[in-house]
């Protein structure tokens, strides 16, 4: 596939990931609902690091590491909204 349809289908599934994020906001506010958009952020986090960023192709470990901090911030925000 070339680069310019790997851009435009990462730029897509982050529209509609931004989307889904702005629905799931105003659904009300629940823990599920906190835990449903953390995770929703985590896949924009793996579109942008895998897509924009072209990492898909770098090593293992680098894609792991940028991956990680969101992932250690979702874990963060979801020990706090326990802890409310």
């Amino acid at each position: 596939m070339s680069a310019s349809k790997v851009l435009i289908g990462c730029w897509l599934g982050l529209a509609l990931l931004s989307v889904a994020t702005v629905l799931l906001g105003s659904s009300g506010s629940t823990l599920l609902l906190g835990a449903a958009i953390l995770l929703v952020a985590l896949g924009k986090a793996w579109l942008i690091t895998e897509g924009f960023m072209e990492l898909r192709h770098a090593p293992r470990l680098w894609r792991l590491l940028l991956l990680a901090w969101p992932l250690l911030i979702a874990v963060v925000v979801l020990a706090l909204m326990l802890r409310a």
